[in-house]
């Protein structure tokens, strides 16, 4: 008997019934190849009836009887027609389609019957699982004891020595932040030994850090005031400004950042998004004229904010802690 949903397929405007042709495929794909052959079927034969109305077309000119709405009917009457033709005895193209489409079908027979063993659907593949070896559990501690004593990501181990908040000496301070600004600087073409030297230069080699009343670290390499623009913590000090080449005392707000880190990458973002520092960062890869330029644009009050810094990068200790010949830094002074 046949399914009461596919029954639904037998009515043109009915397609919901062909949902339950992709149901039945799982199961019975040769009575939905039957189906699904009578429906090609009943295509065909509403192209044929289509061809026949066209040619016909010609002798309804002029009758009073023909118009849109009738054309609409009939092409409904003939697209039900085509349908039922194919249901019923129709022209034995549904016959010829189910034996030729029946051998390339997977899972059936060239008689249309389905194969034993086929496996049509998810449900017939089997889904038991291995039994759980008795060791999973040593070995679960093993490998948690191997990435409990692994390195971190930078190749160090867990046990890192923390970054101070001063420091003692130009090699310790080039030690603990030179890898920090190489890191910050990669995707740039900013010198990280340029970033170092200024740093040194606005801190005194990290003894003189700027800090708040309570001694609590700003973390400022760059002696980057707080103006309006800046939305983080900020720390108020006394700095030396010159102003008409006369160096006087003032009280300034200067940015509060939670680690080293974040004071290299707001200093590169603060170049960045200052339009008087654009001829400085074209000249990024050149330390000495980077130096030259960003006190040209202002960074600093010191006049000689330049040439310290590249004096500080032409200096023995400079260069021994960072590694690099005199020859590395252009422009370096005599």
């Amino acid at each position: 008997m046949q399914d009461s949903r596919l029954q639904q397929a037998e009515v043109y405007t009915e397609f919901g019934g062909l949902n339950a042709l992709k149901t039945q495929a799982r199961t019975d794909k040769k009575a939905a190849l039957k189906q699904v052959a009578k429906q090609f079927e009943s295509l065909f034969v509403s192209e044929m009836l289509k061809s026949m109305r066209a040619a016909n077309k010609v002798l309804s000119e002029g009758n009073y009887l023909h118009s849109s709405q009738s054309e609409f009917y009939q092409n409904m009457f003939d697209s039900q027609l085509s349908l039922s033709l194919s249901e019923h005895q129709g022209f034995g193209l549904s016959e010829v389609l189910v034996r030729q489409m029946s051998r390339q079908i997977p899972g059936m027979t060239p008689e249309g019957e389905r194969q034993s063993g086929h496996l049509a659907s998810i449900t017939d593949y089997d889904r038991s699982l291995p039994p759980i070896s008795p060791k999973l559990p040593q070995e679960l501690d093993r490998v948690n004891k191997l990435i409990a004593d692994a390195p971190d990501a930078s190749g160090s181990s867990a046990q890192q020595s923390p970054v101070p908040a001063r420091f003692d000496s130009p090699a310790q301070f080039v030690k603990h932040l030179l890898p920090i600004a190489r890191s910050v600087a990669a995707d740039t073409d900013v010198d990280p030994r340029v970033m170092i030297a200024q740093a040194a230069l606005e801190t005194g080699w990290g003894k003189h850090m700027i800090e708040a009343g309570d001694e609590t670290p700003s973390h400022n390499l760059f002696g980057i005031k707080a103006d309006q623009r800046w939305q983080g913590d900020a720390v108020t000090v006394a700095t030396t400004e010159y102003r008409e080449g006369v160096p006087l005392t003032e009280q300034a707000a200067f940015r509060s950042y939670a680690d080293y880190e974040s004071s290299f990458r707001d200093y590169l973002s603060f170049l960045k998004s200052n339009p008087r520092y654009r001829d400085a960062l074209a000249s990024a890869s050149d330390p000495a004229q980077f130096a030259d330029k960003l006190q040209a644009a202002g960074y600093a009050t010191d006049p000689a904010y330049g040439e310290k810094i590249r004096r500080i990068m032409s200096g023995a200790s400079f260069e021994a802690a960072t590694g690099a010949s005199g020859s590395q830094v252009s422009g370096s002074v005599e």
